[in-house]
């Protein structure tokens, strides 16, 4: 059994393909136990290593679990912020069907519940996006919000320049109209959509930036302590996350706020297992801004990893 590489999982996971395999698997009846998180201090590092173990499995069909490491100053080692291996098993007769290029697939997986989202959430219109932040997440999330939206033109903000014009030249993003941003602020008030992915500790997003009808997509701040949009932002957001029990506790842009009494959990209007099952809707006009807060959730990548495996078989 060969290792499955980066190159192999994106050329196996279009992301047409992927967002509606992630709304299946919402919908679906995989099973998925709370995450085990530790964050470990890094001597090297000003900032902890965080490792993360994921399992989900789907009775009679498969187990997966992810290991991964999180690392935001692993670039001193010229190695990427996360780094790890999926194990999908056979659930029936136990044994190992694949490993797989963790980061890879959980790169694809996460912009593809992102475009999960939007599908329900941002206007249907919606041709311009800005893209906050310049890492691995950044053009796979611009490619799965054109995959759900006739996106054409795209911003490109982040705090390095040089990195930001970088990513807007990259071939896979040549379909598009990219220029690079030096204001965020002002970028923010021309765009349709706004995905953000950094590993910023102080909100970057104001709410008083934010224009009637945008849809707001916030995929870093993984922790607590880490935010991407500020408590205006959230006050004035209609809000769904990928899924309750994370959002409302791991993450600073959803956790601060409850905490604060900035916001209610009443307050946030479904998660994904809600709208995909249609135990919800999301209905919106075209005045509504809209807040779609992700964590991650192993479901999305037993989901992911079940379309890598059928599409090379």
């Amino acid at each position: 059994m060969d290792f499955i590489d980066q190159q192999t999982i994106d050329r196996a996971l279009p992301f047409e393909e992927l967002v509606d395999a992630l709304q299946q698997g919402f919908a679906s009846d995989i099973e998925t136990p709370l995450r085990n998180h530790y964050d470990i201090p890094n001597p090297h590092s000003s900032r902890e290593t965080t490792l993360l173990m994921m399992p989900s499995w789907q009775a009679g069909s498969d187990i997966g679990i992810k290991l991964v490491t999180v690392t935001p100053e692993s670039h001193k080692f010229d190695l990427p912020s996360i780094q790890g291996t999926y194990v999908l098993f056979d659930a029936v007769r136990g044994c190992v069907k694949a490993t797989m290029d963790a980061p890879a697939l959980t790169a694809k997986r996460t912009a593809a519940a992102s475009a999960l989202a939007s599908r329900f959430m941002s206007r249907p219109n919606s041709r311009k996006l800005l893209m906050v932040g310049t890492g691995t997440l950044s053009s796979q999330l611009i490619r799965a919000h054109a995959s759900v939206r006739p996106i054409e033109e795209v911003v490109i903000w982040g705090r390095n320049p040089d990195k930001a014009q970088a990513i807007a030249e990259l071939e896979s993003l040549s379909a598009f109209k990219v220029q690079v941003a030096k204001d965020l602020g002002e970028a923010v008030k021309d765009v349709d959509i706004i995905s953000v992915a950094t590993m910023s500790t102080e909100p970057l997003i104001m709410g008083d930036w934010l224009q009637e009808g945008q849809h707001l997509d916030l995929v870093g701040a993984y922790r607590p302590d880490m935010r991407e949009a500020d408590d205006e932002c959230i006050r004035r957001s209609r809000i769904v996350v990928d899924n309750y029990t994370g959002a409302c506790k791991e993450t600073g842009d959803i956790a601060t706020p409850l905490a604060n009494g900035v916001l209610q959990k009443d307050d946030i209007c479904a998660d994904l297992f809600q709208l995909c099952r249609e135990e919800r809707t999301f209905l919106r006009n075209d005045k509504d801004i809209s807040l779609f807060k992700s964590v991650g959730h192993a479901l999305e990548d037993l989901a992911a990893a079940q379309l890598v495996v059928k599409s090379l078989a």
